[in-house]
């Protein structure tokens, strides 16, 4: 047996109950040493359950005087003296022949658990222990309390992990000199974590649990670093040098200047792009910072070095929103800019193929349209990809395809907090934009109650006069789009009396081509007031909106709402949020809201969020992929495992630049960490160079 063994080798996991094992531990015997005790029980001995204090956990040793089995709703009760009182062994629902053979009447038993008072008499029900006398050094001192699954006791996992502590041993140190002086060895700070003394044992600050959240930190990091260090090993791309006649022509024809921002992010894409390296960057900026121009000036880059490039935007109306945008600075400086989507069919789209093919398009913007097979690009050296979280990495990888490794360029509006970006986008180099444009006004959040819903109306029709659009967006109900549609539904009904001709509706249930086209009257046409659920499009970009109003919003996450608010403010009206909540808050629902009101700033709200929701619920109501580690909890203490997240990084980077083989004798220990931690894979790519 190995630490990597199935945990079906370990003492106490029988056949029947291997699944609930494996689901609370994991499927490994070091999976079971990673699963740490969250509690302790002070299991004190005394000699009578007199020297005790109701309600205190103790050991005591007493004699089996009666048996009085159950009846009449009364449980089974074991009637025990030791030495100077009486008191009560009680079972609810306890087996008759168990009961006589564990506790024989005249024998003596040690027996640990809660001692209460009830009607006069003490009693301990349903002992966490019962064993002999013999067996007391065992018993008594500090008892480590783990979290369990219905079917599992914390005695069956204390025997488990008992089981697996004995295959730890001393191993080679993988961490730098450093860190090993603060820390213990790995062998030691197992052991300690699952033989605490105190409660000060069981904080994210001590040393042991420390020394082991670094090394789950570090693996993961290192598996990151290893794999996109084979990866741009294996595909080189192009130096895509430039000539900067065009980005000057296009810079020259912005009626704005770019922020400190963006300047930075497009040095770096720059340099990147230069390289002959395939690029691999995020651009991560909150909602209205300027990403576009940004991923315009790196394509216009790619068309100066003679590439082609493509932009790839989720939905329909995005892909026409950023061509629209493109199109009047691609044509001052030259640059062949043309849109597919899929409404171009028939000849329109025979004709796109063709010109692109033979490098007659200098810069394609599309949907999952681009994509497709029969798309064929002269010569693709730039793909930008908006809004990336939206995308699986098998349509990213479809695109990439289309060109000869070409650099990447992932957009974001979606801020993630420093604590995590590493974690979620470990592989990939990142830029932040932190400013706004100049002359952006803030929007005005206001916080009400729904009680107020009627004098909310009336505003509305007093914005109406003054040529504005408004959001109003649907509470969410139990995450269920039926309820959430019943809702926007209801809602629509009611102003559209108020508002005839004036009210549109988009949920989640209509097709594509609907909502495009709901969403299209809404920006063109007659639609002033537009009720939704949550499926609002990022990005979307509408200057007249500038007024939003949200129903239940203490019922959406802090980075939900942020995104819903960014929708507004984009043009030169002053902008308006209003957040309508029931009377019944939650003290969370109050503070998300109170943040709200206070700030405007998308990365102070994300790290917010996290504190508030927790990782698993960051980016909306169902988002996943964010890693998820068993000790390093970033939702129990952002600041702490952020710190360990950013030295782990800086070391797995430094680690892959100097010993990219884990040849060394510090490399080769790396390699059993990556195996402990289920990262075999990275090992493997490492020693295969």
């Amino acid at each position: 047996m190995s630490l990597t063994s199935p945990i079906t080798s370990l003492q106490g996991v029988g056949a029947k109950r291997r699944p609930l094992f494996e689901r609370l531990l994991g499927p490994r015997v070091m999976d079971a040493l990673m699963h740490l005790p969250c509690d302790l029980v002070n299991r004190r001995f005394v000699h009578s359950v007199t020297e005790a204090k109701e309600g205190e956990v103790i050991t005591v040793v007493g004699e089996v005087i009666s048996h009085t089995p159950s009846y009449y709703r009364k449980p089974y009760s074991v009637s025990c003296f030791d030495g100077q009182y009486f008191f009560d062994v009680v079972f609810f629902h306890g087996k008759p022949s168990y009961l006589q053979t564990a506790l024989p009447i005249h024998a003596k038993r040690l027996i640990s658990g809660k001692l209460e008072r009830f009607q006069g008499r003490w009693k301990i029900t349903h002992p966490d222990h019962i064993a002999s006398p013999e067996e007391q050094h065992c018993l008594c001192g500090a008892e480590p309390i783990y979290p369990l699954t219905t079917g599992i006791t914390n005695k069956c996992v204390s025997r488990v992990i008992k089981s697996a502590l004995t295959q730890v041993q001393e191993l080679p140190e993988w961490i730098e000199a450093d860190k090993a002086k603060l820390w213990p060895r790995w062998h030691e700070a197992v052991q300690q974590v699952h033989h605490p003394s105190t409660l000060q044992d069981l904080e994210a600050q001590s040393p042991a649990r420390l020394r082991l959240a670094y090394d789950e930190l570090l693996a993961h990091q290192l598996s990151l670093n290893l794999n996109r260090k084979r990866q741009n090993a294996k595909v080189e791309g192009q130096a895509l040098l430039g000539t900067d006649h065009l980005t000057t022509q296009i810079r020259a024809s912005l009626p704005f200047s770019l922020t400190a921002g963006q300047e930075g992010a497009i040095a770096d894409i720059r340099r990147d792009m230069a390289s002959p390296q395939q690029m691999l960057r995020l651009i991560q900026g909150d909602v209205g910072s300027g990403k576009t121009i940004v991923a315009l000036l790196a394509m216009a880059q790619a068309v100066e070095s003679g590439f082609q490039a493509a932009m790839l935007a989720p939905t329909d109306i995005l892909a026409r929103q950023h061509a629209d945008k493109l199109a009047p600075l691609c044509a001052s400086s030259g640059v062949r800019l043309a849109l597919l989507t899929g409404r171009e069919q028939g000849k329109k789209r025979k004709q796109i193929l063709e010109k692109l093919k033979n490098h007659d398009i200098d810069i394609l913007v599309g949907t999952h349209a681009i994509i497709q097979e029969d798309i064929e690009f002269a010569k693709l050296g730039l793909a930008v990809v908006d809004e990336q979280h939206r995308f699986g990495v098998d349509q990213r990888l479809a695109l990439t395809q289309k060109g000869n490794n070409p650099d990447v360029l992932a957009m974001t509006a979606t801020p993630i907090p420093r604590t995590l970006m590493l974690a979620h986008y470990g592989d990939m180099d990142v830029s932040v934009i932190r400013d706004k444009p100049a002359g952006r006004l803030p929007i005005d959040t206001k916080v009400l109650p729904l009680s107020r819903i009627e004098e909310v109306v009336a505003g509305i029709g007093r914005a109406l006069g003054n040529q504005t659009k408004i959001y109003w967006v649907c509470p969410l109900i139990e995450e269920s789009e039926t309820l959430d549609l019943a809702a926007a539904v209801e809602r629509w009904e009611a102003l559209s009396q108020l508002f005839p001709g004036k009210v549109g509706l988009v949920h989640g249930k209509l097709k594509a081509a609907e909502k495009d086209a709901i969403m299209d009257q809404f920006i063109h046409g007659p639609l002033d007031i537009l009720i939704a659920t949550t499926v609002i499009e990022v990005g979307v970009d509408v200057p007249s909106a500038s007024v939003m109003v949200i129903e239940h919003a203490e019922r959406f996450g802090l980075a939900q709402l942020h995104q819903l608010r960014g929708r507004i403010g984009r043009g030169n009206q002053s902008a308006t949020c209003l957040l309508l909540y029931a009377h019944s808050l939650t003290v969370v629902g109050r503070k998300r809201l109170e943040i709200m009101r206070q700030t405007n700033d998308g990365f102070l709200i994300s790290e917010e969020d996290l504190k508030l929701r927790g990782s698993g619920e960051l980016l909306g109501t169902k988002q996943s992929g964010l890693p998820r580690f068993r000790i390093a909890d970033f939702t129990s203490n952002p600041d702490l495992y952020g710190e360990l997240f950013a030295m782990a990084n800086k070391d797995a980077r430094r680690i892959c630049q100097d010993d990219p083989t884990l040849s060394s004798p510090r490399g080769q220990a790396l390699q059993l960490l990556l195996s402990l931690h289920g990262r075999d894979a990275a090992a493997k790519y490492s020693r295969s160079g």
